[in-house]
């Protein structure tokens, strides 16, 4: 599973998230308002993922490390602010 719920609210999206990803992203989303999505480990997105990112609008810590990803999708989300428990 490349999307990783953590109890601080934080959910990291590791490596390459494919489209069944997005459900359980949407859901982890959705639970929790003031999430955090780190995705400097992700390789590549599918478009559902991308959406559920777009739609939501969540703050991303760090900048993934997919090139698209850096380059069209990064630039449309606010950046969230890593806490010290985040930096590990």
């Amino acid at each position: 599973m490349t999307v990783q719920i953590e109890a601080n609210g934080l959910v990291r999206l590791d490596g390459d998230c494919p489209v069944e990803d997005a459900e359980t992203l949407l859901a982890a989303l959705s639970m929790d308002a003031a999430a955090t999505v780190d995705w400097r480990s992700c390789r590549s997105a599918h478009s559902a993922v991308v959406q559920v990112l777009l739609a939501l609008h969540p703050p991303v810590l760090g900048e993934p490390a997919d090139a698209f990803l850096r380059r069209w999708v990064a630039p449309l989300l606010p950046a969230g602010i890593p806490s010290d428990a985040d930096e590990g």
